[in-house]
């Protein structure tokens, strides 16, 4: 078995999109709308097999950043400690909100984290050494 998709909700659907296809090398499939419940989605799919699913319905309302029951963070896997480095660097350039700089977490993993538009947390890590 393996986790096929993860969902996150979205305000700003086109936004979010966005966000994720300039900074981590995916892939959106076309968005798909239902007229009758409003909702749409896109799927962004990431060579490893992996996939996204960023949704938007009317009537959905932020919950705000200190949220701590549920969804926790996603982690996307960089391939190596310089490419967490160069992809924090980006972001933070581009004024992403870095909530933490790149260093080796005591589960040994490399890692930083950031802030998607909407505030969900990104781990962006790297397991190899």
């Amino acid at each position: 078995m393996h986790i096929h998709h993860v969902a996150i909700w979205t305000n700003d659907l086109e936004k979010e999109k966005e966000f994720y296809l300039k900074y981590f090398d995916c892939h959106a499939n076309e968005k798909y709308t239902n007229p009758l419940t409003h909702f749409s989605s896109y799927f962004l799919s990431f060579s490893s097999g992996a996939k996204i699913e960023l949704m938007t319905k009317d009537g959905i309302t932020p919950t705000g950043e200190g949220k701590i029951d549920g969804f926790a963070h996603l982690a996307i896997d960089a391939g190596s400690r310089q490419s967490v480095e160069e992809i924090t660097d980006l972001l933070e350039k581009d004024g992403i909100r870095i909530a933490g700089r790149p260093r080796l977490t005591g589960d040994g993993y490399y890692e930083s984290t950031v802030l998607d538009p909407e505030g969900n947390m990104i781990e962006i890590i790297s397991v190899k050494s």
